[in-house]
């Protein structure tokens, strides 16, 4: 397993920017965001690879941007255009050994 800490979150109103951090003790491989709301499953919101692909859920492309950062082991989703249905608990994780972070709540506003 790799300890991974996630931060950046808080409320923003809507339309607003927030970029949520990523830390990994250690090297880390493909990396993923997730979110989850009460009462609904877990989401793939974004991946970005170690060679620097990406890939995005339909609904936040052209809005989010993954990025990382390898020689410190971060990796970070900027979020543009904020809508109150990205609310929710964002995860990030390592897919090399499917770790997960504690998770970093995103509150938009209306």
């Amino acid at each position: 397993q790799v300890q991974l800490v996630e931060s950046g979150g808080g409320w923003v109103p809507g339309g607003g920017s927030l970029t949520l951090s990523c830390a990994g003790q250690e090297s880390i491989g493909a990396m993923a965001w997730y979110r989850q709301v009460p009462g609904k499953q877990r989401e793939f919101v974004a991946l970005i690879s170690r060679d620097g692909n990406t890939k995005y859920q339909g609904s936040v492309r052209g809005r989010f941007t993954i990025a990382r950062n390898e020689a410190n082991n971060i990796v970070y989703l900027q979020m543009n255009d904020l809508q109150p249905e990205d609310t929710a608990v964002y995860y990030c994780n390592d897919t090399r050994s499917n770790s997960w972070g504690q998770g970093t709540q995103v509150t938009v506003g209306t």
